[in-house]
């Protein structure tokens, strides 16, 4: 007898929708805080192939951060153990737009989730790709059945007017050996990168080969099955930035947020959800998103073969 992934979504959605809105939209970034802090929608995607939703899994938002996952695998499909050399993988405890651990940790980024890490990544992809943009960009369109993914130019420029921290993230890593490449065109490739505009749907489905031991569901390998056991670590212990601890806690699987307010989360050998509420909590990560992932996983740990 199959599970009603459908009824659950629903009911979670409802459940969540009916409590009062918490935290603030993303308001550093201007055109993310024009954002409607109502919005809010679930996408589930299995890995027998059938997808689910509820509320409005069908809307575009920026990824922001969520790209940070994406532009991982891409480093670790070109790199392999050698990518570990320019970026760590160990929780940070601190923002993830820090200075700090970087002037005590001579210039290493803590993981490839926080800021200095992200850039870490993007440089290397830099480092390997004539055009990165349109290569990140043809990545994710491949993951999640599109043609094509876009950039939201809006978006984009106010990444790009506000983007001086990371901005100075870059030229510290440069300082210390860490950044072959120039900065202007590297965190403009980051910059970009976290401006795509996807779905819940869509990142549900980009992000399945992560539950799938690699493989989309055509076959196709897009990481060993020790990379993509490696990559679930990272995203468990550091996907939430400095309130991944609370987040392993009450939901206990991996994933990765961004400001935009989205969260990709994986049911490793079952499927990979996306939630999206704008609002965020104090570190950064959708506060609605957290509570309907800790219901959902809370209602599937009783599914046998499930969690």
């Amino acid at each position: 007898m199959s599970y009603d992934y459908q009824s659950l979504l629903d009911r979670v959605h409802a459940t969540v929708a009916a409590q009062p809105i918490r935290g603030k939209v993303a308001d550093y970034i201007p055109a993310l805080a024009r954002v409607d802090g109502r919005r809010f929608g679930l996408a589930l995607a299995l890995t027998d192939g059938r997808v689910f939703s509820a509320g409005e899994a069908d809307e575009p938002f920026s990824i922001q951060s969520m790209s940070k996952l994406f532009t991982l695998v891409m480093a670790q499909r070109l790199y392999g153990d050698d990518l570990w050399q320019r970026v760590g993988r160990e929780p940070s405890g601190t923002a993830f737009n820090s200075l700090v651990q970087l002037e005590h940790e001579d210039g290493f980024p803590r993981n490839p989730f926080i800021n200095a890490g992200a850039l870490a990544v993007t440089n290397a992809l830099v480092s390997r790709y004539a055009q990165p943009e349109r290569a990140i960009l043809d990545f994710l369109a491949s993951l999640c059945g599109r043609k094509k993914i876009f950039i939201d130019e809006d978006v984009a420029r106010s990444e790009e007017q506000h983007g001086d921290r990371n901005r100075a993230i870059a030229y510290f890593l440069k300082a210390h050996d860490r950044f072959e490449n120039d900065v202007a065109e590297v965190t403009r490739t980051y910059f970009r990168q976290c401006a795509i505009p996807l779905t819940c749907r869509e990142l549900a489905q980009a992000a399945l080969f992560l539950a799938n031991n690699g493989t989309t569901l055509d076959g196709a390998r897009v990481l060993s099955p020790v990379q993509t056991r490696q990559t679930l670590a990272v995203m468990l212990t550091c996907g939430l930035y400095d309130g991944v601890g609370d987040f392993v806690f009450r939901v206990g699987l991996p994933a990765k947020s961004g400001v935009g307010g989205g969260i990709i989360a994986i049911l490793p050998g079952v499927g990979s959800l996306c939630v999206w509420s704008p609002p965020l909590d104090a570190r950064g990560n959708s506060a609605r998103g957290i509570d309907a992932l800790e219901l959902i996983a809370a209602d599937l740990a009783v599914v046998p073969g499930v969690l």
